[in-house]
């Protein structure tokens, strides 16, 4: 009795020892989980007697979804501006000289009621001494046409439930999936909003710096992200939810769904992304096992969450 009861002690620190390498759960689910719901100046730039403020959430521009609004104040009268053609274009650039973009909404529509322009940004990466962002912005206001640009800092993201993920699918294009609602879930069935974005190849040689073609992104029009919630860690055996509904493409451009989170900790979103025919271009299927005392299986396309 004593050596079976030895025998259980050491597969039990084994399983122990064996998750502590892979995924420190107790220390995540401690974590803080932020909510920011005030817009506030990130960064502004000036060219001649224009001013151009652009806010975000919490005054930063964090790794992943940046809702942004952007003003274009005329110093001198210290008015906005209504002007036309407003565009935005965010670069990274690396230390071995190579630039890249991310998702973004290059033309921006002025919102009139609340006199700002209003787009996005899917930073992809966080600011590092190894990679830089820069913001180019141009817009004609006077019949004279501006061009600025100016260093930003992108943040961690260090809320969870706005993680995103970037791969390249079955039909050998690059896709960003980022998570944008909720910040901060709620022990029931969650309204679960995310952005698809595909990154679009040149078709032509590359002009003066920074051309946009070469850097443009669109938002994917009728796919579907099938959805099936886990928590992952080997208490928790992989289990599921009921009454999940999987993301489909709403007027916003945004893809509207529901995750159903029965208790609060470590959730894995098991993505399987399908396009408008109906094809599978990334994702697999979860095993429905239930199994305690080892980490759970996941999609090839999933994104964590945490609350």
């Amino acid at each position: 009795m004593k050596s079976f009861k030895f025998l259980v002690i050491a597969l039990y620190c084994a399983i122990a020892s064996c998750t502590i390498d892979k995924t420190d759960y107790q220390a995540e689910t401690g974590a803080l989980v932020p909510q920011y719901y005030e817009f506030k100046e990130a960064v502004s730039f000036t060219s001649g007697t224009y001013k151009i403020s652009i806010e975000a959430l919490n005054g930063t521009f964090y790794k992943g979804y940046n809702e942004l609004h952007l003003k274009i104040i005329n110093t001198k009268t210290n008015q906005d501006v209504n002007t036309s053609e407003v565009t935005f274009l965010p670069i990274m650039s690396n230390t071995d000289g190579s630039k890249t973009s991310c998702p973004h909404l290059y033309n921006l529509p002025y919102d009139a009621a609340n006199k700002y322009y209003t787009g996005y940004s899917v930073f992809t990466s966080e600011s590092t001494t190894a990679n830089s962002w820069k913001l180019y912005v141009s817009f004609t206001a006077d019949n004279q046409q501006y061009a600025i640009s100016g260093d930003i800092i992108v943040e961690k993201q260090s809320n969870k439930n706005l993680n995103m993920t970037a791969f390249t699918a079955k039909d050998n294009e690059q896709y960003v999936i980022a998570l944008v609602a909720p910040q901060k879930p709620t022990v029931s069935e969650n309204k679960l909003t995310a952005g698809i974005y595909k990154y679009n190849k040149p078709t032509t040689p590359a002009g003066t710096f920074p051309d946009p073609s070469q850097y443009s992104y669109s938002e994917v029009s009728d796919y579907t992200l099938k959805l099936d919630p886990r928590m992952p860690e080997p208490s928790m055996g992989n289990h599921s939810s009921p009454n999940n509904q999987d993301l489909t493409q709403q007027n916003d451009g945004l893809y509207h769904g529901v995750v159903n989170y029965t208790m609060t900790g470590n959730w894995t979103l098991n993505l399987i992304m399908m396009n408008q025919n109906g094809l599978i271009l990334k994702g697999t299927v979860v095993p429905t096992d239930f199994t305690p005392g080892i980490e759970g299986v996941k999609s090839e396309l999933y994104i964590d969450t945490l609350f």
